[in-house]
């Protein structure tokens, strides 16, 4: 049975339910594009290394002096904003909960953070690593904990609370539940 080319995990739909083959790994951008509801430039995730569904994921941003957030001062180092990077942790953690064949569909809420350090910055040309693991889950709220390394060394860490909404095909009766 050779000829797979990584882990996979079990299949799911993509964003807009319909279904697709089980995922494997590493998940690349167009993959990612099926789980998330994010798109160019606001898709921050350029692939996915490992995941572990109800624990862990892990995934990389690889940080381009083409893109247009980059905080740019004349004389210093184009940087990421803070911001972007807890952006970049929230996807990712997303992409977790999303890999779940019971929340296709779903859309990810973000609704807060706990305890975030921005320890140092990223500039043009990192390549950061981004892990998220679960703290806590339930069927429609949870709760993670995520930091991003840029070469072994963590950038930005803390804890971030998410909801899932409804289905995005969902009818008003059905968001009320």
């Amino acid at each position: 049975m050779g000829g797979s080319s990584g882990p996979t995990v079990s299949g799911q739909a993509n964003y807009t339910g319909h279904f697709m083959d089980p995922l494997s790994l590493p998940l690349d951008y167009t993959v990612i594009e099926r789980i998330l509801p994010h798109r160019y430039p606001f898709l921050l995730v350029d692939r996915v290394t490992e995941l572990e569904p109800d624990k862990r994921i892990v995934g990389i941003k690889n940080v381009s002096l083409n893109e247009r957030y980059l905080a740019h001062q004349p004389g210093d180092r184009p940087a990421l904003p803070p911001t972007i990077l807890t952006e970049c942790i929230a996807q990712v953690g997303a992409i977790l909960i999303l890999s779940k064949p019971e929340n296709r569909g779903r859309i990810p809420l973000f609704r807060g953070i706990e305890r975030v350090r921005f320890r140092r910055p990223v500039y043009a040309g990192d390549v950061v690593e981004i892990e998220a693991r679960v703290k806590s889950l339930r069927s429609r709220v949870g709760q993670l904990h995520g930091f991003a390394r840029v070469n072994g060394r963590v950038v930005v860490d803390g804890t971030m609370t998410f909801a899932l909404g409804p289905t995005a095909r969902a009818t008003p009766e059905e968001t009320l539940r």
